[in-house]
């Protein structure tokens, strides 16, 4: 059924975006349950997340060949919405006046921690992308996405063992790039 929605939404039925949508909610809001268990504040609902990632990839000319795909693509657009969320929120921190620098308000506002873990966290996969792609597309898909190992193997048109190897590496480098707090059973 989506691979026939997809195909009509590509031939510009825009109907066909809403009947994508109402059959991809669960997964959108599995998806969006894992990223802000991970990520975000409380004050972030798993509907306002998918509501802004779904307004921001409505405006995009996307090309998305099957249901894996578009699902991975949420992902990651749902990880820049939390990434942008934080930016702001940092933004204003400082406008407020509430913290001279991130290091110092930790113990004042727990909130300055997470916006910090965030941005450091985007940080380190953007490096990690850069040295290997697919190592983190395994990061945004079981990390970001909470995907299975089987289900980031489907994503990515790899052997779930591949995906298993893969995931280990790209730990390996997150935890040494966000140095001892990357090593405290997140990754």
């Amino acid at each position: 059924a989506a691979g026939r929605l997809l195909r009509a939404a590509d031939a510009g039925q825009p109907e066909a975006w809403d009947r994508i949508y109402a059959l991809l909610y669960p997964d959108l809001h599995r998806i969006a349950q894992s990223q802000i268990r991970r990520q975000a504040s409380p004050r972030v609902s798993p509907t306002s997340l998918i509501s802004e990632t779904w307004l921001r990839l409505s405006g995009a000319d996307l090309k998305v060949e099957d249901r894996r795909h578009l699902t991975a693509v949420i992902a990651r657009a749902m990880r820049f919405v939390l990434i942008d969320q934080a930016r702001r929120a940092l933004t204003e921190m400082h406008a407020e006046g509430n913290c001279e620098s991130l290091h110092e308000s930790h113990a004042r506002d727990p909130d300055a921690a997470r916006v910090e873990r965030i941005l450091s966290i985007d940080q380190a996969l953007t490096r990690l992308s850069a040295i290997d792609v697919r190592l983190g597309r395994v990061v945004e898909l079981r990390y970001f996405g909470g995907l299975s190992e089987r289900e980031v193997a489907e994503a990515l048109d790899v052997t779930e063992r591949t995906v298993s190897r893969d995931w280990r590496k790209a730990r390996a480098f997150l935890v040494a790039q966000l140095g001892r707090d990357g090593g405290d059973g997140e990754f």
